[in-house]
């Protein structure tokens, strides 16, 4: 099964290299430890916390703020606005530079959607990460270095795929979104061995692309 790639568009990537503490404060940070901002829009949203996750293991930063907007990126707030708005938060704008490296080149080279129906009408997220960040290990209860695999699709699409995935990999669910989440899809959160995750995100994707070419069956 080979899958057509979206790749996700980073609308904004901006710098504070010395943030007012009251604006670390409200979005979550420590103004002791935080005193460097990173915030970044892009079009997709679970890639893009996937890739907030990866830049924890390049530099010394803080996701402080990562939230998805309501309804997608098709009905954004603004031209810069997409799915969502990341922030990071660092002693040092250094650690900044290297964390949006990292970030921009996971969104550019890694992690996306997949077209599943080709028509970009309905699309899938069967992404696995083979070593949690501090991010994504903190939000999942797991250790850092653990693998997962991360689930997402539209509702019912997801729904007969998490059971599919449940059902062909030694795998235990970490976390279920059922929908409809910010974006009207639902995802799933699964850990096991790094083959068990992959074995689950294979299934995954091919009851998507199952359900999207027969929905009533």
């Amino acid at each position: 099964m080979i899958l057509e790639p979206i790749v996700p568009t980073v609308l904004s990537v901006r710098r504070l290299p010395h943030a007012d503490p009251n604006l670390v404060r409200a979005y979550g940070g420590d103004p002791s430890k935080h005193i460097s901002l990173g915030l970044v829009t892009c079009d997709q949203d679970d890639p893009t916390y996937v890739a907030l996750d990866e830049c924890t293991k390049h530099a010394p930063v803080d996701v402080i703020f990562a939230k998805s907007f309501y309804a997608g990126a098709a009905h954004a707030s603004g031209r810069l606005s997409g799915e969502i708005l990341g922030v990071i938060g660092a002693a040092e704008p250094e650690a900044i530079e290297h964390a949006l490296a990292a970030l921009v080149r996971c969104l550019e080279h890694d992690a996306c959607f997949y077209d599943a129906d080709g028509k970009r009408t309905v699309t899938v997220f069967p992404h696995v990460i083979a070593s949690l960040g501090e991010y994504l290990s903190r939000e999942a209860g797991l250790a850092p270095g653990d693998p997962m695999a991360y689930l997402v699709a539209p509702p019912i699409e997801a729904s007969i795929a998490l059971d599919a995935a449940l059902k062909a990999a030694d795998v235990r669910t970490v976390k279920v979104m059922t929908p409809p989440t910010e974006t009207n899809f639902a995802a799933a959160w699964l850990t096991g061995s790094l083959d068990e995750c992959e074995a689950a995100a294979m299934a995954y994707a091919a009851a998507v692309v199952e359900v999207a070419g027969a929905p009533k069956k």
